[in-house]
């Protein structure tokens, strides 16, 4: 079954607010579980043998939500890089942001940036957390840069395929995700990682993120392992190069 390999999990962890309104308490108190959801889901990949998780946290259109609830996030977002840390580095994570971080406060950034220096030892789970991201503006990027080359003369528009313009992408050096993840069940993928979701399953679920346990989380495997990924060809091509 080599078509059904399990390399990478994406995730667009939704709900909070929903999961807070309806247990009468504040949407920051929802964020707040929704961290407690991260780190059992990090610890089941790690259990699953799954290599890369990649997380939606951040988007570059959460800046217009109301300013205490971001400031809330901004904050949420420094404890809980300051409890997990040793943690991470203990289970051999290795964090990695993707998404323009410029345009957090500058201690938000150092705070980032020290993360990614002291888990890159890490090789049982590359973490991937998609802050100030948007895909469209990641695709923009990506042709801003190959244009820059293409003037410099470094590379010639001859040489331009796939693989060379993924290169250009914040996803640099990481697999394409197998499986996609949306909780609270909202079916859409809200501009997260377009061109690398070309081929991935989808697997929507009306539990919210901050009760999106590790049960939850085996049944979207499951639901991956029982689909058949055929990319463009028919069954019996697949089962011919699986003989």
């Amino acid at each position: 079954m080599a078509n059904k390999t399990l390399k990478h999990i994406a995730i667009i962890m939704d709900g909070n607010g929903r999961w807070a309104k309806k247990h009468t308490q504040p949407r920051l108190y929802g964020h707040a579980k929704g961290a407690e959801t991260v780190k059992t889901i990090v610890k089941a990949c790690i259990k699953h043998n799954i290599p890369y998780l990649t997380l939606f946290a951040f988007s570059t259109e959460n800046w217009n939500r109301p300013e205490d609830e971001v400031e809330g996030l901004m904050n949420l977002l420094v404890e809980t890089v300051h409890r997990e840390r040793q943690e991470l580095i203990q289970n051999g994570v290795r964090f990695r942001s993707i998404g323009d971080i410029t345009a957090f406060p500058s201690h938000i950034k150092e705070l980032i940036q020290d993360l990614e220096q002291k888990t890159r030892q890490g090789n049982r789970l590359f973490l991937n957390i998609a802050l100030n991201y948007g895909a469209r503006a990641e695709i923009l990027h990506a042709v801003k840069e190959l244009c820059k080359d293409i003037q410099a003369n470094k590379l010639s528009i001859d040489r331009i395929d796939e693989n060379i313009f993924s290169s250009y992408l914040m996803t640099h050096g990481i697999p394409d995700p197998d499986l996609l993840i949306r909780t609270s069940g909202e079916m859409r993928i809200s501009n997260f990682l377009l061109w690398q979701l070309a081929y991935t399953e989808l697997y929507f679920t009306p539990v919210c993120w901050p009760d999106f346990d590790e049960k939850e989380f085996e049944k979207a495997i499951l639901e991956y392992y029982s689909r058949e990924r055929r990319f463009g060809k028919i069954s019996e091509q697949l089962n011919n190069n699986n003989e």
